[in-house]
């Protein structure tokens, strides 16, 4: 069974063979990424069409006689003011992903790391108060790029407000934490809690009815 070494201890956090040592499959976790980063995006964007721009109700010139071209509103889209033709609307942007897959990218994800030595354990309860002098020891030698640091529970709080101060790192709580994430980060860090929570989501079944 792997292992991921804790930070600034000698022990180290048992690390779950299905879990973390499932093959990797690219286009299986494209798919989830773009999936999650779509579902993050508002989809409140929005333009004016010709019926909602003010003004325009009356002919801007009579229909004959004028040598110009006929035209019945100041507010058609190829006057300057006028209203959008295509613009964007408000949509979601939400793609559907089987529950199987997402659990299958999570377990590619996790697994990635494990292969690299990039997955870290963290004392959470080792912050008895908020210290970003203390985060930054720990992390000092894992500094190859981005950092995520994820956590679990309002017990590790201190831990939380430690790290988050840090350029380049990123932490979530496990709930939160998506393949997305984790796929971006070149170093992933886990507190106990929050392991055994990302474990169990990634080995969760359906149940049989």
């Amino acid at each position: 069974m792997a292992d991921a070494p804790i930070l600034g201890s000698t022990k180290k956090l048992e690390l779950d063979a299905d879990v973390f040592g499932a093959p990797f499959n690219g286009p299986l976790v494209h798919e989830v990424v773009v999936a999650e980063l779509a579902a993050r995006r508002r989809g409140t964007h929005a333009t004016r069409n010709r019926s909602l721009v003010r003004g325009g109700s009356a002919k801007p010139w009579r229909q004959k006689g004028t040598g110009r071209a006929r035209q019945g509103s100041i507010r058609a889209p190829h006057f300057a003011g006028g209203g959008v033709v295509f613009g964007p609307s408000p949509r979601s942007y939400t793609v559907k992903v089987n529950r199987k897959a997402r659990r299958a990218a999570l377990r590619c994800a996790l697994s990635i790391h494990a292969e690299r030595g990039s997955v870290f354990g963290l004392d959470a309860g080792g912050f008895d108060a908020p210290s970003t002098k203390q985060a930054r020891e720990l992390i000092s030698d894992r500094r190859g790029g981005s950092v995520l640091v994820v956590l679990s529970g309002p017990d590790e709080a201190p831990a939380f407000k430690s790290f988050r101060n840090l350029a380049g790192v990123t932490v979530l709580a496990a709930d939160d934490c998506g393949v997305a994430d984790i796929v971006g980060a070149a170093t992933v860090v886990f507190s106990g809690d929050a392991l055994d929570s990302l474990t169990e989501r990634a080995r969760k079944k359906e149940v049989a009815v």
